[in-house]
Order: C-alpha cells, then structure tokens, then sequence
C-alpha cells in the first residue's frame, strides 16, 4: 500500500497567549524556537506558588523554677508532609526533580527535590530551658504548594517549532529543612513564622497559658484537637483515573503507522495482553498490529489529543494504573475505556512533516524508547528521551 504523510488537523492554530514572567532558572523559554528533535520532550514552567508554616510535631510543657535546664519531651504528630509532583509521588523522573528546583530557585529556599515525607511517629526533642514558664516544643518546617504546567515544542501559527504550554498541569508539594524549636507565649516571633506558627498551638489566651501546673506536659486544646483531626496525614495524589467504564470511540477513517523518522522500525501492538507496544519491522506477517487510528479526537491550541486504537488486537494505548507513577513503565494496550490514562497529547511538526512527539495525558510523561532495536519497548519517560528518541512519525497507509 503506497504511503503518504500524515495530514491530519492542519488547521491554524490560535494566536499565542500572554506568557508570564519566566522561573529563576527554567531551561526553556517559551517562544524560544525548538527542534523536531524536541517534539518528544518537555519542561516544567511553575504557574504558582505558596510556602505556609507548618508544625509537624508538638507538645505544651510546663517548667517549674526546680525543674529548669536539659530535658528530653516526648511530642507527637500534628501534621506528615510528603513530597509530590503531579501522580509521580516517587519523583523518579527529570521532569519532577526539575520542577522542584525551579520552585526552590524562585523562591530563594532550599527545599526537598527527592521523595520524602516527614516523620509519622512520635519523637523526642531535647531542649535546655532557662527559665521557668509554659512552653511549646515544636518540630516544623515550610509546606510549599502550587501547581505547574509543561513546555512542549509544537508547531506556531508564526511558523516554525517553538516551545509553547501544553495542557498538561499537575500540582506539587514539598517542604523546607526542619526546625526544632521552643516558644513560650511572651516571647516576640516573627510573624509567619515556623515559631509563630507553634505558638498558636499553645493557645496563649485561655487559662492553661497562665495557670500554675506541676513540670511537665499540659493539655493545649487547640493542638491536641489539631492533632486528633491532622495526626499521620499524607498528601493525596491527585488525579485518580476513577471507575473505568467501556468507551464507544468515535475513530477517524485514516490508519496509520507511528515509525522513527528515516527508519524501518514502527510500534506495533502485542498479540498478548501481558506484553507492551514494541518497536518492530513492518511486514505482510504484521497482520495490522503495526495499524493505528485517531479516535475520539480533540484539538486545543493546535495540540492534538486523541486515543489510540490498534487495528490488529482492538486494543487502546494505555499506561497500566499500576505503573502509572514509573518512569520507564512499557505502554500497552488494553480494552479500550474512557480513562485518561488512554489519551494522548500530539505535538506536531510544521505543517508537511509528519513528526510528533506523544504525550500521555494522565502521567504527563513523554513516550520513547531507550535505544533503536527490534522488540525495544515503549515506555514513558517524565521528560522525554533528550537523544530526540521520542520523536516519531505518523505515516498515513
């Protein structure tokens, strides 16, 4: 069958947005021109952000004049902080650690750019009072959240490839250095503070802050009711799929082929639902698997997304849920569901070149491939394949 490249939604794009302020140190620029070789790659750009104080362990403690100098205070769990960005709650990809870096450099802190969480047991502060008085002893840190979007390389309506917003977005969280710490309810802090912040916890104006109690712990209503509603929490992933029900697609007329620019070797669908989308050489004994159509088919700001349907198994492209937070987890196929964890973004070459790079919409990773073999896995990579090993052809048949 004679082949043609792919002409699919060549409608101009929209005019350009009004792009904010670049991060401290963002990689890429957007506007800034871009390769084909770029179309299977992308970069975080933050789009907010928001640092509060937060105590992640507490306990009100009371020193008599007889019981001042060193003492180890038992606190307990008032708040766990985990490290996040988008569904990759391990941050094992360039995309994440490059996200949260841009967020530590914008903000001027230093923050957490591998997973992590704070502690979610009880421990122990020791701390040498001087004086007598009634004191939080704390444990706390900076929870900084906010959201982020990807720069992608797609075709301009000035012409040319630049590097404009995708419609990827996620949210994250990380946090600053720990801070160990005691405040009693006279002393001047800085206002939001991580000391102020614990000082509030102590409830200053009710009449535990001024009555006269043995050394030791006292009740603070104010942290133990925190404590009870707080204690062990974990940031949620967002984003779940949800229920997966059988989707009715609405596919375009068109197969094609999704190849590597110049070469022999295209994705082709398993026969087996166990196995992965392989890069495989074309052939009358491919019996279709190598066939791909565009369903359910969306544009926006002249970035493509759709589902992939495989003629040879019916299958759709898919991330399994399982692996969807693994950098590196082969792309499969799987009856096809309305679950964005089979739809994907295109990202196009100027118009005449059938050069793209594929997104999956749910993870947000780029697909590719790590070396250029017969039976090489697809797989997804947070940022893309920077050798340009994430731009394909899609070849009309």
């Amino acid at each position: 069958m004679a082949t043609a490249t792919a002409a699919v939604g060549l409608a101009a794009t929209p005019a350009a947005a009004t792009w904010a302020a670049p991060a401290a140190g963002q990689t890429v620029q957007p506007g800034q021109t871009c390769t084909a070789a770029d179309l299977g790659t992308r970069h975080p750009i933050i789009k907010s952000t928001e640092v509060v104080p937060t105590i992640t362990h507490f306990k009100g403690w009371y020193v008599t004049d007889g019981s001042t100098g060193s003492q180890s205070v038992d606190t307990s769990v008032q708040d766990t902080i985990s490290v996040s960005v988008g569904v990759n709650g391990n941050i094992q990809g360039n995309f994440q650690v490059e996200a949260l870096g841009m967020v530590g450099g914008m903000l001027g802190l230093n923050v957490q750019v591998n997973y992590t969480h704070t502690s979610t047991t009880n421990k122990s502060i020791s701390w040498d009072f001087r004086k007598p008085g009634y004191y939080g002893l704390y444990e706390g840190t900076k929870k900084v959240t906010g959201t982020y979007g990807s720069l992608n390389c797609n075709r301009s309506d000035a012409g040319g490839l630049k590097w404009v917003e995708g419609p990827d977005t996620g949210s994250y969280t990380t946090y600053t250095t720990l801070e160990e710490g005691a405040v009693r309810c006279e002393d001047k802090v800085p206002a939001n503070s991580i000391m102020a912040k614990a000082q509030g916890l102590l409830d200053c104006g009710a009449p535990a802050a001024t009555a006269q109690h043995p050394a030791g712990p006292v009740r603070s209503a104010r942290a133990e009711a925190r404590g009870l509603t707080t204690a062990g929490k974990t940031v949620a992933v967002t984003g779940s799929p949800g229920p997966v029900t059988r989707a009715a697609l609405d596919c375009q007329p068109a197969v094609y082929r999704i190849g590597v620019p110049g070469k022999p070797l295209n994705w082709s669908a398993p026969l087996l639902a166990a196995d992965g989308v392989r890069l495989r050489e074309s052939s009358f004994l491919s019996a279709h698997l190598d066939n791909w159509r565009l369903c359910n088919v969306m544009e926006n700001n002249g970035v493509l997304e759709a589902t992939l349907w495989n003629w040879g198994n019916g299958g759709c492209a898919a991330i399994d849920a399982q692996n969807a937070a693994t950098e590196g987890a082969a792309l499969k196929t799987v009856s096809c569901a309305e679950d964005d964890l089979q739809r994907f973004y295109i990202y196009r070459d100027v118009p005449g070149s059938g050069n793209v790079g594929i997104q999956n919409k749910y993870t947000g990773s780029m697909l590719g491939h790590d070396r250029y073999a017969d039976g090489e896995f697809i797989r997804q990579y947070s940022s893309g394949r920077q050798d340009g090993a994430g731009t394909y052809t899609l070849t009309a048949v």
